[in-house]
């Protein structure tokens, strides 16, 4: 199935302008690219703007509660080994409400595909500051400024030695497109941060402010199976912001045992009603 005929036919709450449209075609072009039809793919999103992008194509989709998306995606994963689960939501979604979930996900390293639309506010509620706001950023809820440091999800990432990390923007839907095909194919659990622009909240870190800043990894200039440069280069921020694979890890992705799950099914109640009794 092409990209474009991925499209679904309800209309787009989204404000004009909005980078989730950018996105959303990065998501539908490595659809294609990975040859997958819409029965083999499973979506899972929480709440907010961002989580409602799979809503917009044509694929099996599980919308659930704000920052609940990752334990719904791996229970869907260890039952239905043969999907291609994908998860997507946005930086309050994910690192705020969902933020105990993201550190046992990033742990765990089952093979899952995470893509976080990072707007650094909140664009369904209004423009509230989220944990990738900058310092001094000033938004509904900090009027004079947050006081508290960007939250860096990709250095934690590495940190923690997970599956496959890199990093998107939505005025490039083509290199985001590459670049979620790769996350998909490696076996791991795999986090793309997509930047993008809020047209209606985020008046600093507009689409023009980071096209002046974004830049695309040369072939060759990083090694991202080494874990202290892709650490250093996913705290780069400001002047220039890299966009592609920073890490890729060699550590195996968590087994799912192959069991005949209605007998094993039974003979677990079996045992609790013994033990019960």
């Amino acid at each position: 199935m092409r990209a474009k005929d991925r499209n679904l036919n309800d209309p787009l709450a989204w404000c004009p302008g909005c980078g989730n449209f950018g996105i959303r075609e990065g998501v539908k072009q490595a659809l294609e690219q990975l040859e997958l039809e819409p029965h083999e793919v499973a979506f899972v999103s929480g709440i907010g703007q961002a989580a409602k992008a799979p809503h917009y194509i044509r694929c099996n989709l599980y919308n659930g509660l704000h920052g609940r998306t990752l334990p719904v995606a791996t229970g869907l994963k260890l039952t239905r080994p043969d999907l291609t689960v994908i998860c997507e939501g946005g930086d309050g979604d994910g690192y705020a409400e969902g933020g105990n979930h993201f550190l046992h996900a990033l742990r765990r390293n089952l093979d899952i595909t995470y893509l976080v639309h990072d707007n650094q506010v909140y664009g369904l509620t209004k423009g509230q500051a989220s944990p990738t706001s900058d310092k001094g950023m000033k938004t509904a809820t900090t009027p004079f400024g947050s006081d508290a440091p960007a939250f860096n999800p990709l250095a934690l990432a590495v940190t923690l030695d997970t599956g496959f990390v890199g990093r998107g923007f939505c005025g490039n839907p083509a290199h985001l497109a590459g670049l979620i095909a790769e996350a998909v194919r490696h076996p791991g659990f795999a986090l793309v941060e997509i930047l993008q622009n809020c047209v209606s909240f985020n008046k600093v870190n507009t689409a023009q402010w980071y096209r002046e800043r974004v830049r695309i990894l040369a072939d060759g200039e990083h090694d991202p199976t080494d874990r202290a440069a892709a650490f250093k280069l996913a705290r780069e921020w400001g002047d220039t912001i890299p966009l592609g694979v920073i890490y890729r890890s060699k550590r195996p992705a968590l087994p799912i045992p192959v069991r005949d799950r209605p007998a094993d099914t039974k003979a677990l109640l079996e045992q609790l009603l013994q033990d019960l009794d």
